[in-house]
């Protein structure tokens, strides 16, 4: 049902876009010109009514796709249905050390600096030794 509705949405939205391009602008545009069968003024009301009923369709088959759509979804928050992606499986192996959780279980010790950090008044500082 729902393609069916789109499918005429979709048509609908083309045949729009040609009627309005088809109007006659102030600046004349892409509007349909003088003479011919109809008379500027007869063209002028009837695209003007074509626009309207064709406007209209548009308006309903956009709030039929709106209450088809509201219609097919699931009622609750997407905040509950986390529970769908915790309990899939991992895509690869997990790191190791880490058990599955993002953090490790247990921290690394703290390893004091190898050397003091040079003072301001030392003078300059030596370079590191080559091993």
């Amino acid at each position: 049902m729902q393609a069916v509705v789109l499918t005429i949405h979709l048509l609908l939205a083309l045949t729009l876009i040609v009627v309005v391009l088809l109007q006659r602008s102030e600046g004349g545009g892409l509007g349909i010109g003088g003479g011919g069968v109809m008379t500027s003024r007869g063209a002028a009301t009837a695209l003007s009514k074509v626009t309207w009923a064709v406007g209209i369709g548009f308006v309903v088959t956009s709030l039929a796709l709106t209450v088809l759509a509201a219609r097919d979804s699931r009622s609750g928050s997407v905040i509950d249905g986390g529970s769908v992606i915790q309990d899939a499986a991992p895509a690869g192996p997990a790191a190791p050390g880490l058990e599955g959780d993002l953090l490790p279980q247990q921290l690394p010790a703290e390893t004091p600096p190898a050397e003091p950090a040079p003072s301001a008044g030392d003078g300059p500082a030596a370079p590191p030794p080559v091993q």
